[in-house]
């Protein structure tokens, strides 16, 4: 088994074991409708006579089928290690919590949500960097993601949002509006873990009439690459080549403020980067 086989099955269950705290430490003990299959225990508990961690074990062994089925074997093979170790953790977790006094884990409702939700989207993104689920109502979010083309993140939002519907019906409004603030930090920590590793950069477009000058500087000074693209202009039709330079954000004030200096009527389009490979960058990302 290669170096980067055990780095993501140790993200896998470092992921599911992450999930799993927020689960038995926060979302239970103080009744957070966070999304996820906690989430839909905890809006289903006054009306079903179901013990809350019964009804995860059953949502997330029901999902994990569902999951087999529409994702593929190979999703399949890779989510059992999450339903297991998700399942297991969880159950766990709970015994621990049961041994501990009653208010241990009790706290206002907004704390536990925004930590429950911080906790969940490290876990998650954690799985997902992996290429893996740790199962339960992830596994909808991730059939969006593959047959809706939404991004993980915007389907685990979406899938957690239902949720919370659901549980509005069940809580009232200020327990849904505190169940979304979880959805919301857990969005954010998926999209912060799913980057880790990375750095952000700009794509910079540059139009001047002294293009050889700002080619020589880019190449020279800042040692980037650069690419010339042939541009016209729509209304002259004159020929107006067009440098792109990717570059990284700390090295684009004094890229800004240098050809400035160069040609002070320069026009330059910078838009934030999602993704540089190749020489002299690394897996570089946008962090929303």
């Amino acid at each position: 088994m290669n170096k980067q086989k055990v780095l993501e099955i140790g993200m896998i269950i470092l992921g599911n074991f992450l999930v799993a705290v927020s689960v038995a430490f926060f979302i239970l003990p103080n009744d957070i409708l966070s999304g996820g299959v906690a989430g839909v225990a905890v809006a289903l508990k006054p009306v079903l006579a179901f013990d809350s961690i019964l009804l995860i074990n059953i949502l997330t062994i029901t999902l994990f089928v569902l999951g087999w089925i529409l994702l593929g074997k190979k999703f399949a093979y890779r989510t059992l290690l999450s339903t297991i170790c998700y399942t297991v953790f969880v159950n766990g977790l709970n015994i621990v919590v049961g041994r501990l006094p009653a208010s241990t884990f009790t706290m206002d409702a907004y704390i536990a949500s925004i930590y429950s939700g911080i906790l969940s989207g490290i876990g998650l993104g954690l799985a997902f960097k992996a290429h893996a689920s740790t199962g339960g109502m992830d596994i909808p979010a991730l059939i969006l993601h593959k047959y809706a083309h939404l991004k993980e993140s915007d389907a685990v939002m979406l899938i957690d949002g239902l949720t919370i519907f659901l549980g509005f019906s069940t809580y009232g409004l200020n327990a849904a509006l505190i169940g979304i603030l979880s959805v919301f930090s857990s969005g954010y920590a998926i999209n912060r873990t799913v980057m880790l590793g990375s750095q952000t950069s700009k794509n910079v477009m540059i139009v001047s009439s002294k293009e050889e000058e700002i080619r020589k500087y880019i190449l020279e000074e800042v040692e980037r690459g650069a690419t010339i693209l042939e541009g016209y202009g729509a209304y002259t039709m004159d020929r107006h080549p067009v440098l792109m330079c990717a570059i990284s954000n700390k090295e684009y004030p004094h890229l800004e403020k240098d050809i400035k200096q160069i040609d002070e009527k320069v026009f330059m389009i910078v838009t934030d980067a999602y993704s540089v490979h190749g020489e002299g960058f690394t897996n570089v990302s946008k962090v929303a």
